[in-house]
């Protein structure tokens, strides 16, 4: 047995422990350890923006806890076995990577893999000829807003459904901001509120063409936001004062210092 597997069979031996013995673990139903899985996976989305290789390492083996735990309910609720799951993603891999296990010219609508791009395209294309009615099928409807309009943008973009250039993107969302502008004007709410998601929903599409992440980036001026505001909050505190009883002015004046002191906070 090799360390991988010795390391493995060892937490489903504690799982299987756990469970016989401890009467928490025996309490938990794949409904309870729902919100827990949704909670585990987005501590790990902040160690990885982050940059927290140890709570990466960490964060995973809770996940990695998690799968176990739901295999073993599974096992118990006669509905599938630990095997099962892990046989399922590897025989979904092979079929998904035909231009490694098997023969891209021989499967009618294929192209040949030359970048990641294509493989991709390949992706959804294998997906639909297994029954999926969509290619958008497979979004989960309960994904944060951001997420869900980049996984739709890019499977979108797998069938063709794509700008050419990067420049026509920004094209787009000149051309949202402008009708944002108009409702507005308009004093339209309704037409506001859908005005704006198109505007967002554009400049989502713009960082997707930029190669970054529109979560991700929003998550770092979040970071950002609260360090310069916790900062402006202690410089308030060392001149005696509230930041409740300061003017604007006198805020966005220590704002514009922390800028200048740090400007790659």
């Amino acid at each position: 047995m090799s360390e991988q597997q010795g390391s493995f069979q060892r937490l489903v031996t504690i799982m299987d422990e756990l469970r016989e013995k401890c009467p928490w673990d025996r309490k938990q139903t794949v409904e309870t350890l729902r919100p827990l899985t949704i909670e585990e996976t987005y501590e790990l989305a902040d160690a990885i923006t982050s940059g927290d290789w140890k709570g990466i390492r960490e964060e995973l083996g809770d996940l990695l806890l998690h799968i176990v735990f739901y295999a073993r309910i599974g096992k118990e609720q006669g509905q599938f076995t630990l095997e099962e799951v892990i046989d399922g993603i590897c025989e979904k891999l092979i079929a998904r990577h035909p231009h490694i296990y098997g023969d891209v010219a021989g499967q009618k609508g294929l192209v040949e893999v030359k970048d990641e791009e294509d493989v991709k395209q390949n992706w959804e294309k294998l997906k639909l000829k297994e029954g999926k009615r969509s290619v958008l099928g497979g979004v989960p409807v309960s994904l944060p807003a951001t997420v869900k309009a980049i996984r739709l943008q890019e499977k979108a973009g797998q069938v063709g459904f794509e700008w050419d250039e990067t420049s026509q993107v920004w094209d787009k969302v000149k051309e949202e901001m402008e009708e944002l502008q108009e409702a507005v004007a308009l004093k339209d709410k309704a037409r506001i509120q859908e005005e704006y998601g198109d505007l967002v929903f554009s400049l989502v599409n713009y960082a997707r063409f930029l190669q970054i992440d529109a979560e991700n980036s929003l998550e770092l001026t979040n970071r950002k936001f609260i360090s310069r505001f916790t900062r402006m909050e202690q410089e308030a505190l060392a001149q005696g004062k509230q930041l409740a009883d300061m003017t604007l002015e006198e805020m966005d004046g220590i704002w514009n210092s922390i800028k200048k002191q740090n400007k790659t906070d």
